[in-house]
């Protein structure tokens, strides 16, 4: 996928080829396939048509975008859904199919430009300030392995349960557990020995982004038994301990990985919905 807001202004054909045109291009080899099979398609938080409302986007709410990288997401879903009704449908295929919308996902390894957590610490790593595009921005954060488990389960779920063929399912904290970029950066200031930032001056920002995101997860607690296990302190401190790690022991930073997805393995099997 293409997946950032920023470089889909700048190569909108690259981005619409990728997320759309690409999707559709798996749909159709999948239609080759002749055994069993079970495709989970992630998406985005941000395939919703964004009208900045307080209660969490849901399963059932209209798709849409105005910029290029939520638009062609909304399209994909489209093409999905498309061809599930066309060349999917249950009492026939052997293709069953599930559709992850995730939250914001933070995590380590990440080093995608115009992201908030790989800019700040490409920054600090070099004594220099993050520039803060949005700082009251109010996002749905959440560590990549929280939605790894989500996308195995909702696999796993999907072949325990051929009901589930088709569904889409928000993958995201509880609505009370949205944060906005400021106090995320503030919180990473616990973990990190020196942060400078600049707020960027509102006029003299490039391109739009949505200030509110929020998402209702229940679907995916009720029907898979998911939901983040982290609170949202333990997630900023996995992000950037792994990134300290990588910035001080670059060589030990596999080690570094291997050992995150065995405690956050611990904590699932503490903490998940019985």
């Amino acid at each position: 996928a293409q997946s950032l807001v920023k470089k889909s202004y700048s190569n909108s054909t690259y981005t619409w080829e990728t997320n759309t045109i690409g999707t559709l291009n798996v749909l159709e080899s999948l239609r080759e396939i002749k055994k069993n099979c079970i495709a989970v398609f992630i998406t985005s938080d941000k395939s919703y048509k964004n009208l900045e409302i307080k209660r969490g986007y849901n399963e059932n709410d209209i798709l849409g975008g105005k910029d290029p990288y939520s638009a062609s997401k909304a399209s994909a879903e489209l093409a999905i859904q498309s061809h599930i009704s066309s060349f999917f449908p249950l009492k026939k295929t052997k293709v069953l199919i599930g559709i992850a919308r995730a939250g914001n996902i933070i995590g380590g390894g990440d080093w995608s430009e115009n992201r908030l957590i790989p800019d700040c610490v490409k920054s600090w790593s070099e004594n220099k300030k993050v520039l803060i595009r949005n700082p009251k921005s109010t996002r749905p954060w959440q560590h990549v392995l929280e939605a790894v488990y989500g996308y195995i389960l909702l696999a796993s779920s999907l072949k325990k349960n051929k009901k589930l063929h088709g569904e889409a399912f928000n993958f995201g904290p509880k609505n009370t557990q949205n944060y906005n970029v400021i106090f995320t950066v503030k919180l990473m200031q616990k973990y990190w020995k020196k942060i400078l930032w600049k707020v960027i001056d509102k006029n003299k920002k490039s391109f739009y982004e949505s200030n509110l995101l929020k998402l209702n997860c229940n679907k995916a607690r009720t029907n898979l038994k998911w939901k983040c296990i982290l609170s949202f302190t333990e997630t900023i401190k996995m992000v950037a301990d792994w990134y300290q790690s990588y910035y001080s022991k670059p060589n030990k930073i596999y080690e570094t990985s291997f050992n995150q997805i065995k405690e956050y393995e611990k904590l699932l099997k503490k903490r998940s919905i019985k």
